[in-house]
């Protein structure tokens, strides 16, 4: 009987997630004026507020629009941050910094009327909610870390691990590669970005490929900033990781956190890795730990049910 009535809250879920017609990324979100900057915001739902911070560094919102069923129990706020998709982008791309990111959120929860936010950040955006975490802790009410990393010798293993993979498995890009690595070239080049491309993400990213095919969705603008990625992660980022990304380490500071927290894994992620992954056990010991074990690195496209149905759940305790 439980299992029946599991089963006919989860088909009306669907139901009415099928029948919402959901917010456009492009024309549908507002203008917010943070730190002297436009941030382009897309918010809707009804219940506590939940902010999402993509990826990169250097990507814009609209890759996490997966998540959009949560608006049935969460307020969801979806923003470029500044540099990406449709916000304002900097003259310098030396503005672009971790530290800049954690307090555009800060600034955004203000201007949105916020007192506590719930936040997911995944990947790079996971660097931003634990920053932001260890800073402002009376401002988060939960805390989401999704395939993210907790050090700067966690990023420069998914570097490592990256680099080991394309080597045994894309023999033919790998060789192009070190062709002209040898003659000097670095990650930031655009040659050098354009033969690292030629491995498909779902490589890397995925358990099952097949679900990161394109799916025929409208270009969004600014979808990844390139020269922000490399101002943060090094000019030689996708082998030696340097400038913010070198150098952030939240190690120590994690088992001081008091919020709840949920730190989720995809068993088959060659970015965020599983052995790296689980030292979230060792070093926030208070956290709930998810390993999915039919995920790369994004989860919320190949296990979505059983993530959603986890995060409202981790939601909805105090």
């Amino acid at each position: 009987m439980k299992q029946i009535s599991t089963l006919l809250i989860l088909l009306l879920f669907t139901l009415k997630i099928t029948a919402q017609p959901f917010p456009a990324s492009q024309t549908d979100g507002k203008y917010y004026t943070v730190n002297n900057a436009k941030l382009w915001v897309v918010s809707f739902g009804k219940g506590d507020p939940l902010f999402f911070i993509a990826g990169g560094p250097g990507g814009s919102h609209y890759g996490l629009r997966s998540f959009d069923s949560l608006s049935l129990t969460n307020t969801l706020v979806y923003y470029d941050g500044y540099g990406r998709g449709k916000s304002d982008t900097a003259k310098d791309v030396k503005e672009y910094s971790l530290e800049m990111d954690i307090e555009d959120l800060e600034g955004l929860r203000k201007a949105m009327g916020f007192t506590k936010i719930n936040i997911l950040g995944h990947s790079y955006g996971g660097l931003v909610a634990q920053g932001y975490a260890i800073k402002y802790p009376s401002n988060v009410s939960h805390l989401i870390l999704a395939n993210t990393f907790h050090s700067f010798v966690m990023w420069q293993e998914n570097d490592d691990n990256s680099n080991r993979e394309i080597k045994t498995s894309y023999p033919e890009v790998w060789d192009t590669l070190m062709q002209i690595r040898n003659k000097g070239a670095i990650s930031s080049d655009p040659l050098h970005q354009e033969i690292y491309g030629r491995v498909p993400y779902g490589f890397l990213y995925a358990y099952n490929p097949d679900n990161f095919k394109s799916r025929g969705r409208k270009p969004y603008p600014n979808l990844f900033n390139a020269a922000l990625y490399y101002q943060m992660v090094g000019k030689d980022g996708d082998f030696i990781v340097g400038s913010d990304i070198g150098n952030f380490d939240f190690r120590k500071q994690l088992k001081d956190l008091k919020m709840p927290i949920l730190v989720i894994g995809g068993r088959y992620d060659r970015v965020a890795v599983p052995w790296m992954m689980v030292k979230y056990k060792e070093y926030c010991p208070q956290a709930k730990f998810v390993m999915f074990e039919h995920s790369g690195h994004n989860p919320q496209v190949e296990e979505p049910s059983k993530e959603f149905e986890l995060i409202r759940g981790f939601l909805g305790k105090k």
